[in-house]
């Protein structure tokens, strides 16, 4: 999520706003004069309902708490499913309903599919448009050929059956490790982080890198990616008042520098030995050799490795954390899914070719997504020119947001919204393909997530290992109904507090 969206970051970046808003408040009287002339002087259509904004600070004030999606889903509550907000001087755009999302991402979807980029972004501009998939400014010739390159060698229903003998191997060796951990307490997400992510290095250069049994090595990795997405919604200034960006008054486009630096090192020497023609010469082709193959620069290769670690791995990671949780704290759901799991699996050891004899467990990973999209609001899109929704104007560069937390949420479009309820799932056709818009958490249109097919059968690959092999159980004969089940806002929405569980093998 953008952090022109919110004040929900590090509470120590507002102690600067007093010194900031005597600094900007004459920059900016000339971009509000337009604000505050033109309702008087315009026929054209209002713009989206939203609170009176403040002189200079525009709405800041209105979203100063920790969880924006909850304020922006309260206030369209109240004031209509499309709202817009003023952030300094930034207009954006929430839609919070199927119907807006559906304007959003189908009906207007070529207008509205430019992407706004977040200046915390090290990399802006031209050299965006050049690197970048997920933060291109525009679906153009660049973008599409990155994609295609993307779903040819990892996402298409061809690659990713072709990947299967590898997905068991690292579930497996998840397993084994968790087996050498009965009666500890684990931290869940760190296991799942670590094999997720070997998994994708694999994919991509061949490699594992992140040792299990070496303690902490998963936590590092997993911290500077969480560090990231803690930067990339922290309240910037350069966002509220883009006239200050250059300046980069708080430091936060350097913090963001350093992690991207950290996280290059990660395959920095596989890299260099490819370049070289070094290396194992017997191993297979892996997504690396496809885009040298193609003449992929090394900005290029950083860029895109980055992404799709990051998105890779985080989301998949807090999606199987939010169903054991959920599994843990309703006893009856996960009693059902282990029915499920001894009925159809007679083996030892769950095969990916059985999920889709498993369609419980699928009704509890969609359901899980509906209460816990990956992305509480889907990565910022921006107008590229003007357009009307529901009768109120976008105008063009407005940044446009879908709150697809309060979608899942919506108690017009579900029953018993706030309930665990996978039945719900069971005789329904909807599907997270971006054709339902009640339910979309990988987004709809252009920029509907390109690792959706691989995404959906990893999570239920590594939730239906887990379950089918160990017994899990809170720490202290804690009460599950107790399980802190808070959320910690970033651009991925995370269980505020990791789920610690100790496993017990079941023999078979």
């Amino acid at each position: 999520m953008s952090p022109a969206l919110i004040l929900a970051g590090d509470e120590s970046n507002l102690n600067l706003f007093p010194f900031l808003l005597l600094l900007v408040a004459p920059l900016v009287v000339l971009g509000f004069k337009h604000y505050l002339i033109s309702p008087f002087f315009s026929s054209r259509a209002p713009l989206p309902p939203g609170p009176q904004p403040w002189p200079l600070l525009g709405n800041l004030p209105h979203m100063t708490g920790k969880k924006p999606h909850l304020e922006v889903a309260k206030m369209a509550h109240s004031l209509g499913p499309l709202i817009s907000l003023r952030l300094g001087t930034q207009l954006v755009v929430f839609g919070s309903s199927p119907y807006t999302a559906s304007e959003i991402l189908k009906s207007h979807d070529r207008i509205l599919s430019s992407r706004h980029v977040p200046k915390v972004s090290p990399i802006q501009g031209h050299e965006l448009d050049h690197r970048s998939l997920v933060w291109q400014s525009q679906c153009g010739d660049t973008w599409k050929m990155m994609r295609t390159i993307c779903r040819t060698g990892l996402f298409s229903h061809k690659a990713i059956d072709e990947q299967v003998a590898l997905r068991e191997k690292k579930v497996m060796e998840m397993v084994q490790f968790l087996a050498a951990k009965q009666g500890q307490v684990v931290n869940l997400a760190e296991a799942v982080f670590a094999t997720v992510f070997n998994i994708l290095s694999n994919l991509l250069l061949s490699k594992d890198l992140i040792d299990l049994e070496y303690e902490g090595a998963a936590g590092g990795l997993k911290g500077i990616i969480w560090r990231m997405m803690e930067l990339g919604i922290a309240p910037n200034i350069a966002d509220f008042y883009p006239i200050l960006a250059s300046l980069d008054l708080q430091r936060l486009k350097k913090k963001a520098w350093k992690c991207t630096e950290s996280m290059f090192a990660v395959w920095d020497v596989v890299l260099k030995e490819r370049r070289q023609g070094r290396g194992d010469t017997s191993r297979r082709p892996d997504f690396l050799d496809l885009l040298l193959d193609n003449n992929f620069d090394d900005d290029q290769i950083n860029s895109l490795f980055l992404e799709l670690f990051t998105a890779g791995t985080d989301t998949s990671t807090s999606t199987i954390e939010w169903a054991m949780a959920e599994l843990i704290k309703n006893p009856h759901v996960m009693n059902n899914v282990r029915r499920e799991l001894e009925t159809e699996i007679k083996e030892k050891v769950v095969r990916e070719s059985r999920l889709p004899d498993l369609p419980y467990l699928q009704a509890c990973i969609k359901e899980t997504l509906r209460l816990h999209p990956p992305v509480p609001f889907l990565l910022p899109h921006r107008a590229s020119q003007s357009c009307e929704i529901m009768g109120y104007r976008i105008p063009k560069d407005t940044q446009v947001q879908v709150n697809v937390w309060a979608i899942g949420r919506e108690p017009t479009t579900w029953t018993n919204p706030l309930a665990f309820t996978p039945d719900r799932f069971l005789n329904s056709q909807l599907d997270y393909k971006g054709h339902d818009f009640e339910f979309i958490p990988f987004g709809a249109g252009r920029r509907i997530c390109p690792g959706l097919p691989m995404a959906t059968r990893q999570v239920a690959f590594i939730l239906a290992s887990l379950i089918h092999n160990f017994d899990w159980s809170l720490p202290s004969e804690m009460n599950p109904l107790l399980l802190d089940m808070d959320e910690k806002f970033g651009i991925t929405l995370q269980k505020k507090e990791p789920l610690f569980l100790v496993p017990k093998v079941i023999m078979r």
